[in-house]
């Protein structure tokens, strides 16, 4: 079976390495890095837009994605309110993109968008209201004033396809485009098992009642609570 959408990430993530500021400012000097701009990543063709450093980007929040063999790879949030201008390729929205990336840019694509996004949502301290700072890379943030140390936040969802002998029940929202169905999903609460959470959600989106909970497979997610 082919990888699932954003799974088959290729990268050494060396989280042996990352607190090493001076290992990670050696490989920033010979680092590519993938510019994203309000949380699209800069697509060439299909292929994931890695691109040497530039200095307009000095300041810009950045964070270690991996190696990709001996390449140190990196992923850059650009700010502003209009699209930078970049040759080579587009800003594109991480849904539309992995249907044109290669697997493997799909899945470097959306551990990028996902460090950076909750960067950019966790900049204070949930315990004192201090500001944070960025630590191993961008996989810790760390409070100079209580001292606690905070890391990148997974959410797990359930995608759930119910099945009545050769036929399913497919969903459709009413912002659907038309002909467009979907599976069920949700997010697992917590104190709630992944089967548990299965049964609740088409209970609460169908009245369906649920039987066997059969387990398929599972991939990272490039969406997260707000």
């Amino acid at each position: 079976m082919s990888p699932m959408a954003f799974s088959g990430n290729p990268l050494d993530r060396a989280s042996y390495h990352r607190a090493d500021a001076a290992w990670l400012a050696a490989q920033a000097a010979q680092g590519l890095f993938l510019p994203f701009w309000q949380n699209r990543p800069f697509i060439a063709g299909t292929r994931a837009g890695f691109l040497p450093w530039c200095a307009e980007w000095n300041g810009a929040a950045c964070v270690f994605l991996g190696l990709d063999g001996y390449q140190p790879l990196f992923a850059v949030d650009l700010p502003g309110e209009s699209e930078p201008q970049l040759e080579g390729g587009v800003f594109q929205e991480m849904r539309p993109a992995a249907f044109v990336l290669r697997k493997r840019d799909t899945a470097i694509a959306g551990q990028a968008k996902a460090l950076l996004d909750w960067h950019k949502r966790h900049g204070f301290c949930p315990n004192c209201g201090t500001a944070t700072q960025m630590c191993d890379g961008g996989y810790r943030r760390t409070c100079p004033s209580c001292g606690a140390e905070h890391f990148p936040r997974t959410d797990p969802v359930v995608i759930m396809l119910p099945i009545f002998g050769d036929e399913c029940l497919v969903g459709r929202n009413q912002r659907f485009p038309p002909l467009l169905y979907s599976a069920f999903a949700g997010f697992v609460e917590p104190g709630e098992s992944m089967e548990e959470a299965v049964r609740r959600e088409l209970r609460e989106e169908v009245n369906l009642k649920t039987g066997a909970v059969t387990y398929h497979a599972t991939q990272p997610g490039r969406f997260r609570r707000p």
